[in-house]
């Protein structure tokens, strides 16, 4: 059996930044996302729009699901009142202004990269705290 690594530093920034590629190509202000590229091609989708949308598909799967099974129902909702109450204080405190439809946009976005980043890396940080170990149930022998 393999000895336990637990969770880096590295690895939970190496997790935030798959979780910004998969928000932020799926949709952001720019225009430069997966949306804005089917948007424009809608009437004429190519294969290549297709596979990129099954990728994207596949990941926030994987991503959603994660997060969801590590921090459940109340655990989300803790996350996005902590998050809503610090975008709170920086409109508050004058950092951006919530009149700034593109502004606020970024901001939720990269909120939520990290409630996915620290939805999948959850089970790490809680037996990090707590020496609790987090198991799924497997189905079958192995």
């Amino acid at each position: 059996m393999a000895a336990y690594k637990g969770l880096t530093l590295s690895g939970f920034f190496l997790r935030l930044l798959v979780a910004a590629v998969l928000v932020f190509s799926t949709y952001n202000p720019s225009e430069y996302s997966y949306y804005h590229w089917l948007s424009k091609n809608i009437s004429s989708p190519t294969p290549w729009i297709a596979l990129v949308g099954i990728l994207l598909l596949i990941g926030w799967t994987i991503f959603l699901r994660a997060t969801a099974r590590s921090l459940g129902v109340f655990g989300l909702m803790l996350a996005a009142a902590f998050i809503g109450v610090l975008l709170w204080m920086m409109i508050d405190w004058g950092w951006f202004h919530a009149d700034s439809l593109k502004a606020v946009t970024y901001i939720i976005l990269g909120v939520l990269c990290w409630i996915l980043a620290i939805g999948v890396s959850w089970s790490h940080i809680r037996r990090r705290i707590t020496g609790q170990v987090d198991v799924d149930e497997v189905d079958g022998d192995l």
